[in-house]
């Protein structure tokens, strides 16, 4: 039985290591590159890049598979259902002291061909007004560096 649960722990935490590797909608190799100047930076809060739930679904694996070796039977049953609750809840609550926000800045961006573009990203302390600068990316992946 617990060379089962292992192998469903293994194979829902893969799952989930595939899903947000590709939801960023970009193909590997893919980058678009744009270039521009620097017209205005603003500071901002990010919230963290911590993906919300992670922590109870990996608490409630834990407390399931802690739940599954006590007992038999009907016992076995309700600790494996109370170790996943219990576990989730636990999961839950050390993820949230984590998903603290982070300091940020929102960077305006004109383009040779005159459009403005605006990327919130972690603070780059050499990005300075004025200054010339790449956007690679789009989307949330995009990121604003110096030539």
């Amino acid at each position: 039985m617990l060379k089962r649960l292992s192998s469903y722990t293994f194979a829902s935490l893969l799952a989930f290591a595939l899903t947000t590797s590709q939801a960023s909608g970009q193909q590997p190799g893919d980058m678009e590159i744009r270039q521009g100047v620097i017209e205005q930076i603003t500071p901002v809060q990010l919230q963290t890049n911590h993906h919300r739930g992670v922590g109870a679904i990996i608490g409630g694996l834990g407390g399931l598979g802690i739940g599954s070796l006590i007992g038999a039977g009907t016992g076995r049953d309700v600790a494996m259902v109370a170790g996943a609750l219990g576990g989730a809840l636990m999961g839950n609550n050390v993820q949230k002291r984590y998903d603290q926000p982070v300091p940020g800045q929102q960077i305006i961006v004109r383009l040779k061909s005159g459009v403005l573009v605006a990327v919130t990203q972690p603070v780059d302390s050499s990005l300075k007004t004025g200054q010339r600068v790449y956007i690679e990316g789009s989307g949330e992946g995009a990121r604003v560096i110096s030539q």
